[in-house]
């Protein structure tokens, strides 16, 4: 069923995508922007792959992304919020790092091939006409994305922990005051962020494709950055941008098979176009609604005492 198959499509399009975002939104959250989600992606991806392959087991490579992703966001904490390095410059940084880092991963592995993650099967569910391989008939990234994204939610809202967070991001100031550590705080959640980063990025190699190679992330990173923004740093809205941007994705696949006649190379910018598109929207359609954003920016580190 062409239907079937193009949802299909699109939630394993938009799975490393919703991965990555839900960090980068806890980590904005806090008051911290990390610009190098692009650079623990394609780390992660490599480390991943590097860690199926050597180990013959997913779950291996997706921890070993995990890993990786944290330690490079280790690495941003450490810059930014021990020695109070510009959080832009670093997350740039970061970002050329994690590419030739996965390339030197990487670098043996290429051409290789692994078994890729194995989907859910549930007998009679799995098998219902139209729904059953969409919502029982996923690979376990998709539905830890879902509950990742559902965590946050109950994490930011629902708990006193995430009130402090946000506390943290909206006035680092007033949290320092009312006596809660703040840097710790922040580097939990950098921590956080780089590791479902790291996640986002294991995905490709171990769920997508079953091979490595070289920027294999292709600009993820930096649609997730951008899916923050559209979703307002709320988790729920983060659901629908990412199969947004998702489907736009997939959309050049099916274009291009249908035989349309659009040029290959226009529906391959599509997704990163519409990126555009929705930040300059946003930015004029938000006002002075934009002021209730978390202080990423300019942030000046008080230090714990």
């Amino acid at each position: 069923m062409l239907l079937e198959a193009i949802l299909l499509s699109v939630i394993a399009a938009s799975t490393p995508l919703l991965l990555a975002a839900s960090g980068e939104l806890v980590v904005e959250r806090s008051g911290v922007l990390n610009l190098g989600v692009e650079g623990m992606m394609i780390v992660g991806a490599a480390c991943g792959f590097a860690g199926a392959y050597m180990s013959g087991s997913t779950v291996v490579g997706a921890f070993c992304g995990i890993l990786a992703g944290a330690a490079l966001a280790a690495i941003f904490g450490i810059l930014t919020l021990g020695l109070a390095v510009n959080q832009v410059a670093t997350g740039l940084a970061l970002t050329i790092l994690g590419v030739g880092l996965s390339g030197l991963i990487g670098k043996g592995f290429v051409g290789e091939k692994i078994v890729l993650v194995q989907h859910l099967n549930l007998p009679f569910l799995t098998d219902l006409p139209a729904v059953g391989r969409i919502l029982f008939g996923e690979d376990p990234f998709v539905y830890v994305s879902i509950a990742l994204i559902i965590g946050i939610w109950l994490f930011l809202y629902r708990t006193r922990a995430g009130l402090v967070l946000r506390a943290v991001g909206d006035n680092h100031a007033s949290a320092h005051a009312l006596g809660y550590p703040v840097l710790k705080i922040r580097m939990l959640a950098v921590l956080f962020g780089g590791a479902c980063a790291g996640l986002g990025g294991a995905f490709l190699p171990l769920a997508y494709t079953p091979f490595f190679i070289p920027g294999m992330t292709a600009g993820r990173g930096w649609i997730a950055l951008a899916l923050v923004v559209f979703a307002s740093w709320r988790p729920l809205r983060l659901v629908g941008g990412a199969y947004l941007f998702g489907a736009v994705s997939i959309l050049q696949l099916h274009t291009q098979a249908l035989g349309l006649g659009v040029p290959p190379q226009l529906m391959s910018a599509l997704p990163y176009l519409a990126t555009v598109i929705v930040l300059v929207l946003i930015s004029r359609t938000r006002g002075t609604a934009g002021s209730a954003a978390p202080a990423c920016l300019g942030v000046v580190f008080v230090p714990d005492r």
